[in-house]
């Protein structure tokens, strides 16, 4: 992966954060529909690339605490396997001004990566089966490609069979 370099002020959180921890990415761009039934499968269709490479990122309670989990957008989150992954006893969805005020992106851009305030965080094992995968860079329309171990890197996630 390229190192992408941005100005100063310019880039979405995630770009400066992968930018200033030295992590190589791909920046890719796409025209967004607001219309859109499901923007990750929207991402991957604009894309050209599989929905098993592209990733989305939801956030959940658990036990009283918001934590991230990232799967393929062609799937679901398991908020049980999400929750013993953790080695926590339930979670359900976090609701969408929860996530958009503790992460500082908007639901449908919400990046893993340059939240505002780190989430324990798991990324679904099946991203370990590709070379690069895709997950929002911060906003609609904006995607990063990097590879899974500089993810989990960047996010200190861990992996774990979470999605459905």
């Amino acid at each position: 992966m390229a190192k992408k370099k941005h100005a100063a002020g310019g880039g979405t959180p995630a770009t400066l954060a992968l930018t200033a921890a030295g992590i190589g990415f791909d920046l890719h761009h796409y025209e967004h529909d607001p219309r859109a039934a499901s923007y990750g499968l929207e991402a991957a269709e604009a894309l050209g690339v599989e929905p098993a490479r592209v990733f989305k990122t939801l956030l959940a309670n658990l036990d009283g605490a918001l934590v991230v989990g990232v799967v393929p957008v062609d799937g679901q989150l398991d908020l049980k396997a999400l929750a013993r992954a953790l080695g926590g006893s339930k979670a359900v969805m976090a609701e969408v001004g929860a996530a958009e005020r503790a992460t500082g992106y908007v639901a449908g851009g919400i990046s893993p990566v340059g939240q505002k305030k780190s989430h324990r965080t798991v990324l679904d094992e099946s991203a370990q089966g590709h070379a690069t995968v895709f997950v929002s860079a911060g906003r609609r329309g904006l995607d990063l490609e990097m590879t899974p171990a500089d993810l989990v890197a960047i996010t200190d996630a861990i992996t774990a069979q979470i999605g459905r």
